[in-house]
């Protein structure tokens, strides 16, 4: 008879270092100590007898028993966590309106809304896509109640939950990577994904004309899938049809942009705080790092 159990914070600790590949960045995240995140994983190890991570490597990797344990230990947080919140969530109701790019709202809104909602059938949630900045003027405004956006400079410091790594796309079976000067699709002047894309080929003195300007990332799509343009977009965002292009293709890297919570103070409510927190450890857990 098995009579042993997983603790569930050695868990969070464990897939918070196999995301993130370190332990101090892990503890970070989580605002615990380093030595408590190592303690906790040591224990997982001895309870099962089990190692999880390869002993010989610079940076956390897991082993086979690790990825094992990964995979169903997300599994496990993400039944508790929905579990946890669906017992807190009998008496919240209302109605949030949720500013963020249409990029965000694609890619990586969709299922945390479906989990929300069965969390707190009660509330109301509209979704308002606009630029980050746009969102950051109607928060300002009191115009929405939380606004999930790229950080850039001249906007001040939000919630940050994880970082986005931005990566060249081109059209499967197209060559406008080849063009001289490389032709752009990209967001319109003020944007930090534009930004970056411009500053790094100018970095290494590559030639390029705007193609195409958009708003939405469908329309960014459309130039890049047609074979119009080049552009950048979210790792998030990758979709079929679209191909990574590098230094094979005398592309410069790119940096990582933040995604960061703005909670409005002039509309306060426990409904808008119970999404902006559901927001913030759904991406957390799902994306480099792991929630508190």
């Amino acid at each position: 008879m098995v009579t042993g159990h997983l603790d569930i914070r050695s868990l969070r600790s464990f897939v918070a270092v196999a995301e993130t590949g370190s332990v101090t960045e892990a503890a970070r995240r989580m605002g615990r100590t380093q030595p408590a995140i190592t303690l906790q994983i040591r224990r997982l190890e001895e309870q099962t007898g089990k190692q999880f991570f390869e002993p010989m490597a610079r940076r956390p990797v897991p082993t086979h028993d690790g990825e094992v344990l990964l995979g169903y230990a997300r599994a496990i947080l993400r039944m508790h966590d929905e579990l946890w919140r669906r017992m807190h969530a009998k008496d919240v109701k209302g109605r949030v309106v949720l500013g963020t790019p249409d990029l965000y709202a694609a890619y990586l809104l969709p299922q945390i809304l479906t989990s929300f909602r069965a969390a707190y059938p009660t509330v109301e949630v509209d979704v308002r896509c606009a630029l980050s900045r746009v969102l950051m003027e109607e928060i300002d405004a009191n115009e929405i109640d939380i606004a999930l956006v790229t950080a850039m400079p001249g906007i001040r410091a939000g919630e940050f939950i994880r970082k986005e790594p931005l990566v060249w796309v081109g059209g499967q079976g197209h060559a406008a990577y080849n063009e001289n000067p490389v032709p752009l699709a990209l967001l319109p002047r003020g944007n930090i994904f534009r930004d970056a894309a411009i500053e790094a080929l100018d970095s290494i003195g590559r030639p390029w004309r705007l193609a195409c300007i958009s708003e939405s990332i469908s329309g960014l799509q459309a130039a890049v899938f047609s074979g119009f343009a080049v552009s950048v977009v979210a790792k998030s965002a990758l979709v079929a049809g679209m191909r990574v292009l590098g230094r094979l293709e005398s592309f410069p890297e790119l940096p990582e942009v933040d995604v960061v919570m703005h909670r409005c103070p002039g509309r306060p409510s426990a409904a808008a705080n119970r999404l902006a927190d559901f927001v913030v450890a759904s991406l957390l857990r799902d994306g480099y790092g792991e929630a508190t």
